[in-house]
């Protein structure tokens, strides 16, 4: 099974990438190995959907740079392929006086990543825009959206396949081999061999890094993010998506309300750790990944550093009044009975050996091989701009 470029996951940035290849060079013999039976089906499978505009990336990063080109591209592929999406915009909140600062920060760096039309708003317009929340002041942003990514990615495997693309599903990579010329990848079921292999494993991508790198210095930490969903008769309080002030000392967004392209509104994440890399439920466990976790001395850094907030994720975790008590931060006639169980989402967050949350956007280079080491939010915005900035890198290796 011999290939120019073998593409490890089929999650949206490793469909985006294999893509990319082919569009831009048709003649490429590319392969695409996923583990799972169905493209799609953890990261990109369990996402909240929002199409995200850039506000919150530092400026000149690389989810500031892959967002913003990522999202015009994202809009352009959807128009193009009728795949159904809404710009309804979203507002985010401030609701004690210490979060102003950030908000003003948050306004500013939307600026400087070149995003139009910002509106800061005061306690009363907030009302106008969404009549049920309670803050201080607000930004009002105009470009974010809705989309199912799981029919992105479907569109995206359909138009590989046009373009003559294999892909393999049901093949879990095992091992990594490379001599002077190529490099063979080893499934469960055969062997594949390449000039070039990238690696897009998502939740997997530090596993299947140090099958080609010895001196990796990150490790992917689960962490699961739990919903509830609005009742029915009560999705009138939410018009689009309401977010807090996010924690800057974290890379997660805190409990927010999102109107879902789906049709329903949901209410969260939390963020907590997850006890087995896809564990998606409070008993999914795997002893095996949970002690990687807990000896990394990274994690175990952020955790030292981060009890307090990780013990109020986890207390939210197991109680829904907790969970209710911070939503009614944002809208304070949310009830506990209103909420009903929704769905997780698990995020692969690299940690790197000295205890720090990888903020950006993470691929290393080595011969044979492009890893995407770091991918969680908003690489599904981004899934198109990571895609063309990592064939561009591939082609290098072909001229």
């Amino acid at each position: 099974m011999n290939y120019d470029i073998i593409v490890i996951g089929g999650g949206i940035v490793g469909l985006a990438t294999a893509l990319k290849l082919k569009t831009t060079n048709p003649f490429l013999k590319v392969v695409l190995l996923e583990k799972e039976s169905e493209l799609a089906k953890h990261q990109t499978g369990n996402n909240s959907g929002v199409i995200h505009s850039g506000l919150y990336y530092k400026p000149g990063s690389l989810k500031a740079k892959n967002c913003i080109d990522g999202y015009h591209l994202l809009i352009d592929f959807c128009k193009e392929n009728n795949v159904p999406f809404e710009l309804c915009g979203k507002i985010v909140v401030a609701t004690e006086e210490k979060e102003l600062a950030q908000l003003e920060n948050l306004y500013e760096r939307g600026q400087q990543n070149g995003l139009q039309n910002l509106k800061k708003l005061t306690k009363e317009e907030l009302k106008e825009y969404e009549p049920h929340v309670t803050g201080l002041k607000g930004i009002f942003v105009p470009q974010t959206g809705i989309v199912d990514y799981k029919k992105v990615s479907e569109k995206y495997g359909e138009l590989l396949k046009q373009k003559e693309a294999d892909i393999n599903l049901g093949e879990q990579v095992i091992d990594i081999q490379k001599d002077v010329s190529k490099v063979v990848v080893v499934t469960q079921k055969q062997s594949y061999s390449a000039k070039l292999v990238i690696n897009c494993a998502g939740l997997y991508s530090d596993k299947v890094a140090r099958m080609t790198v010895d001196d990796l210095n990150v490790k992917i930490i689960p962490f699961r993010g739990e919903y509830f969903k609005l009742r029915k008769e009560k999705e009138y309080l939410v018009k689009n998506l309401i977010y807090p002030v996010p924690d800057p000392n974290f890379p997660f967004l805190g409990v927010h309300f999102t109107r879902m392209a789906k049709g329903v509104v949901e209410a969260g994440p939390n963020a907590v750790l997850a006890f087995k890399r896809e564990g998606y439920k409070k008993s999914d466990i795997n002893l095996s990944e949970l002690a990687e976790t807990l000896a990394w001395p990274g994690f175990q850094k952020v955790a030292s550093k981060y009890w307090r907030t990780g013990f109020g994720e986890m207390y939210r975790s197991f109680s829904k009044a907790a969970f209710t008590k911070a939503l009614q931060k944002l809208i304070p006639e949310i009830q506990e009975s209103d909420l009903v169980e929704g769905g997780a989402g698990v995020r692969a967050q690299a940690c790197d050996r000295q205890g720090g949350l990888v903020d950006d956007f993470m691929i290393l280079e080595k011969e044979h091989v492009i890893n995407v080491c770091n991918a969680p939010s908003p690489a599904a915005t981004s899934s198109l701009a990571i895609g063309e900035a990592v064939s561009t890198l591939a082609m290098k290796r072909f001229s």
